[in-house]
């Protein structure tokens, strides 16, 4: 079973996500990728959350826009660690998508990650961060990848 479950609410969020599964494959962690959305297939939802939860899932990624439930409907049916992608929209850019997933009730907590391609790059990193609490392997990787991007900076040069 994979690691890492991401859940998108459309398929149209796979251009946003795309940023978090280029992150998953370069760190070779073993996840999945399924469209299940909050709103139009919710009881196809709970059963996926909570079949997976039991066969080996540690962390769930949840994108949606608009409405951006997803996250929090996820979070109600797991006790695993839910980390939502807010996707851009057209009308408000996000910022419902935002609000909505962090706004959630006391008691079903939701990891909240910036809006767009930035936050799926992000919801990859704090999952992976997430796993590298229990695996060495993973933790090595981050520190590299933290590594490599202090050196990209400390070795920047600027020509005036």
């Amino acid at each position: 079973m994979s690691k890492i479950s991401i859940i998108m609410g459309s398929v149209s969020d796979l251009e946003t996500v795309s940023e978090a599964i280029i992150v998953l494959k370069e760190f070779k962690v073993d996840f999945e990728v399924k469209v299940l959305s909050a709103h139009r297939s919710p009881k196809e939802l709970v059963q996926y959350v909570e079949a997976v939860s039991k066969k080996g899932t540690k962390v769930f990624i949840a994108a949606a826009g608009g409405a951006a439930a997803l996250a929090g409907v996820v979070a109600a049916h797991t006790i695993l660690p839910v980390i939502g992608i807010p996707i851009e929209t057209s009308n408000l850019k996000g910022m419902d998508s935002l609000l909505s997933t962090v706004q959630m009730p006391g008691g079903i907590p939701v990891a909240s990650m910036a809006i767009g391609k930035a936050g799926a790059r992000n919801s990859a990193l704090f999952a992976l961060e997430i796993l590298g609490i229990a695996d060495k392997k993973i933790q090595a990787k981050l520190c590299a990848y933290k590594n490599s991007m202090r050196l990209k900076i400390k070795n920047t040069k600027i020509k005036v």
